[in-house]
């Protein structure tokens, strides 16, 4: 009798893979997906197309806005997959690497990896046309902006991030601005990428 191979990791929730899929969904359902009305929406739309459950808490948890588990479960990515019409997570993903808005690049590549840094350490981000930020990292993938120069960004605002790659975008998630308590998803350098990166 053939064994089932091993179970596939869970997924950081913080991966650019995984923010890309929640600005897909957002897009497709033609909203922000930021309160907890949003929320139950989404779930009963997934409902509607699929005939699936997933509870409002878990997409919640997903998009960052209670805070949870730092992973996801494929379950729960395929499900979501399946909303946007892929067959599953890998589906979703063997397009994604192929999409002409999305450099498959973007998930490799060299660059600063929160994993690397230590708390209080600084990241220097530049991108065109002339957008400049400093950020200081808290620990468990958060930072805070310390310096920012003509960037929508502002100094206090805070964010998740795993990792900045030079020639990529900047996929910040759990984006927490100052003024507005309702946390977003946040892309910058769409064009062109993050111009240069590094430790201070």
């Amino acid at each position: 009798m053939h064994s089932p191979g091993p179970e596939k990791p869970n997924m950081n929730k913080n991966a650019p893979e995984i923010l890309q899929l929640r600005l897909d969904i957002e897009q497709d359902v033609a909203r922000r997906i930021c309160t907890p009305y949003d929320f139950e929406f989404l779930a009963g739309a997934i409902w509607e197309r699929l005939h699936e459950n997933i509870s409002p808490t878990t997409l919640k948890r997903l998009w960052g806005y209670i805070e949870g588990a730092d992973t996801t479960r494929r379950v729960t990515l395929c499900l979501l997959a399946r909303f946007l019409g892929y067959a599953d997570w890998e589906a979703y993903l063997a397009e994604l690497a192929n999409r002409s808005d999305v450099d498959s690049a973007t998930f490799v590549g060299t660059g600063v990896h929160s994993s690397e840094l230590t708390v209080g350490q600084f990241v220097e981000v530049t991108w065109l046309p002339n957008r400049r930020c400093v950020f200081r990292y808290e620990g468990k993938d958060r930072f805070v902006v310390t310096q920012a120069k003509n960037a929508k960004l502002q100094v206090g605002d805070t964010f998740s991030c795993t990792h900045f790659l030079q020639g990529q975008p900047m996929y910040l998630d759990h984006l927490i601005q100052v003024g507005s308590p309702t946390p977003v998803s946040y892309v910058a350098g769409n064009k062109g990428g993050i111009k240069t990166v590094k430790k201070l």
